[in-house]
């Protein structure tokens, strides 16, 4: 019996998943077994060229429990997740040859590593089918191409606000799926038993006790039951209504919706988030509060948009600009990273990122502008500190962001620089985040 091969990436959920319907839909229309795998890649843990492990112990464990939540779920419906070690490149296609696979679906991802991925398995005599659904607003319903977006993000919003664009509406769940292949899952190429312990070693088992994102706890665990959850408690008056006004605080659960880590590892998708706020305008009212957070899921489908505009050039030394290629400073960058720069709002902030996975944005923007415009340092660095730290880490988000601070993105300014006097002064008036984080 032939086999359908699905590859979870980025969107390791049920509901909303289109790609995975398309594989669905191909396994019964050719009455084939569906296979759903994962895949860890060894190079997730080896050293970057900054001196760290790419994925470090805060994002490990929260892929961990999203692995863990959608066995789960998968095991409800007569199916299993198979976890992969190892290069995509190798395991993948001796996975397809050993259970009688020739097509995969996917999530397509327009990164440059993403996309070499897929194009080793075309090269390996594979057929690919990706499907784009990480996005509120899909490319082709855009009132330009992706290739021509405007390159300021107001236009960008303004743009789609008057053609009136509105999101798919997301998809249930599945409540059936074909059955795996009959071949013992155990000698599949790359197979591992103990994938969940190799993703969670070397975490922390309590969350830290000032932490804006409690991720041990389980209404902040990784996976689809817990981001649905979330989104719904935070649905809720007067939360949502707030948003604006709180949404640069550098504490509190509350002040922001803190979503980005489950639409990080697809646990929740951005249609989802967005018809469930919909019923909540119908419900309870709209307002400045519940628009900004759709003014926030614009700037991240930008920030995907430009991927597909600019590609590799995002991850150049210089960006997109004619600026000289960055200086670089190892000492001040370390000096960065462990929170000791004697900057008290910058080190307060590092310190946060580093004992919990997770910081504010608007602290992000404060210590990304500081390493970058006040140590003269690599802003590829301050990217690459990031994807080993967050909790929540987006490759296009974080590509995105870094640029805009460092002046090589396309935003019409040569750079952010934030004043950390100025804003300890306006966010952290009474000092109280500082002294979280600064006093033993």
């Amino acid at each position: 019996m032939r086999t359908t091969l699905f590859w979870f990436r980025n969107d390791l959920r049920l509901h909303d998943q289109r790609a995975l319907q398309q594989a669905i839909a191909h396994a019964q229309a050719h009455q084939q077994a569906l296979l759903l795998v994962y895949v860890h890649e060894p190079v997730q843990d080896e050293p970057t060229a900054w001196g760290f492990r790419r994925i470090g112990a805060h994002r490990r464990r929260f892929v961990a429990d999203t692995l863990q939540e959608l066995q789960a779920s998968l095991q409800a419906l007569n199916q299993r997740l198979v976890l992969l070690h190892g290069p995509v490149a190798q395991v993948l296609p001796a996975c397809a040859r050993w259970v009688h696979a020739d097509t995969v679906f996917c999530e397509d991802i327009a990164a440059p590593e993403e996309e070499a991925q897929v194009q080793a398995l075309i090269n390996a005599s594979l057929t690919v089918q990706s499907l784009w659904q990480s996005s509120l607003i899909e490319p082709e319903a855009l009132p330009f191409a992706a290739e021509e977006m405007p390159q300021v993000f107001t236009e960008f919003r303004q743009r789609i606000e008057s053609a009136r664009l509105q999101p798919l509406a997301p998809l249930p769940a599945p409540t059936q799926l074909p059955a795996p292949p009959t071949e013992h899952l155990t000698t599949l190429p790359g197979w591992t038993e103990d994938a969940f312990t190799l993703l969670q070693a070397h975490t922390e088992d309590d969350a830290h006790p000032r932490s804006n994102f409690p991720y041990t706890q389980s209404a902040c665990r990784g996976g689809e039951a817990s981001a649905l959850a979330h989104l719904q408690s935070y649905l809720t008056p007067p939360w949502p209504d707030r948003y604006k006004q709180t949404r640069n605080a550098l504490q509190g659960q509350h002040t922001s919706s803190h979503w980005s880590p489950w639409l990080a590892t697809g646990a929740v998708s951005a249609r989802r988030i967005w018809a469930d706020l919909r019923v909540y305008e119908k419900k309870h009212g709209s307002n400045d509060g519940t628009y900004w957070l759709w003014f926030e899921l614009l700037w991240r489908d930008n920030f995907r948009m430009l991927h597909l505009q600019h590609g590799p050039q995002l991850y150049a030394a210089r960006g997109l600009s004619n600026l000289p290629k960055p200086s670089h400073f190892p000492k001040d960058f370390q000096r960065w990273c462990s929170g000791q720069t004697g900057e008290p709002i910058v080190d307060a902030g590092m310190r946060e990122l580093a004992a919990t996975g997770f910081t504010s944005n608007r602290m992000r923007q404060i210590v990304a502008s500081f390493l970058v415009h006040d140590l003269s340092c690599d802003w590829r660095a301050g990217a690459a500190w990031f994807e080993s730290q967050l909790v929540d880490f987006d490759v296009s988000s974080n590509q995105g962001n870094w640029l805009y601070v460092s002046g090589r993105g396309t935003d019409p300014r040569v750079g952010r620089r934030f004043n950390p006097v100025k804003q300890a002064q306006d966010h952290d008036p009474q000092g109280r985040f500082q002294k979280a984080w600064l006093l033993p």
